[in-house]
């Protein structure tokens, strides 16, 4: 696909999800061609879909289709549920002994089913990533029109320095998102989830002191993208954990792996 018809793809999809959410937003998707996306390039549908999903603040399932290509499906076409109970389960439609969640039955995953889990922290990572942003520009937004002693507050040295280290930090996780990982997929997809966990934290710390008293009332939209990325790190491993568990397995395995190539 060349830049022309991503650029309009870009647009449609944008457009689609300022309209609508939830639901309808996965119908309009699937009308939109995304299952075709997902296994035709997921290497663009993954990082386009997900990062205007946190630009917009739209909300889609479509996070279970890329579990499903990444974990290659489970018996019958049933989604995994996960994390219920601190290991993936499946729903049991069938009487049984298993613990239960909201009144049914569940079954635990085996382990032979489960692959990999790159491809879904790296979508989450690039919804974080797309939050970070929405976060930056209502922030920069602000800081342009609010007036205070005669001048807009983005000429203050702190505001600017505030903005500037929320962008750092977000270009520095996008690099991350990128980098190919073919020689250690999981761990660049580890780090690079953690690093969008970060800098959507980063983001929302930041953009709520350039916000001010505004950004703490519920009329805003400020919050609406904290509470997102405050509920999408913790999903799939947080950044603290993530961060945690690649340090663990490098001390293990006595050396660090090249991640890119400079």
């Amino acid at each position: 696909m060349d830049q022309e018809s991503l650029d309009l793809l870009e647009d449609a999809l944008r457009k689609t999800m300022l309209s609508v959410s939830g639901a309808e937003l996965d119908a309009a998707l699937a009308e939109l061609g995304w299952a075709d996306m997902l296994a035709d390039m997921p290497d663009v549908a993954i990082p386009l879909v997900f990062r205007l999903l946190g630009e917009t603040g739209s909300h889609a399932s479509i996070l279970n289709d890329v579990m499903l290509e990444t974990i290659g499906g489970l018996p019958g076409g049933t989604p995994p549920m996960p994390y219920a109970g601190g290991s993936w389960v499946v729903w049991e439609r069938r009487p049984n002994d298993c613990p239960t969640l909201g009144g049914l039955p569940l079954r635990p995953v085996p382990d032979g089913e489960l692959m990999r889990m790159g491809e879904a922290r790296r979508a989450v990572g690039w919804w974080l990533v797309g939050s970070a942003r929405a976060m930056l520009a209502l922030a920069r937004r602000h800081a342009v029109d609010r007036v205070q002693f005669g001048k807009p507050i983005a000429a203050f040295q702190a505001v600017r320095h505030r903005l500037a280290e929320t962008l750092v930090t977000i270009e520095g996780a996008e690099a991350t998102l990128i980098l190919p990982g073919t020689d250690n997929p999981d761990l660049t997809a580890m780090l690079a989830k953690a690093a969008a966990g970060k800098a959507a934290l980063t983001a929302a710390k930041h953009c709520q002191q350039v916000l001010g008293g505004i950004g703490f009332t519920a009329e805003h939209e400020l919050h609406r993208h904290v509470k997102r990325a405050l509920v999408l790190d913790g999903l799939l491993g947080s950044s603290r954990e993530l961060t945690r568990k690649a340090g663990a397995g490098l001390r293990a395995r006595g050396s660090a792996p090249r991640l890119a190539q400079l």
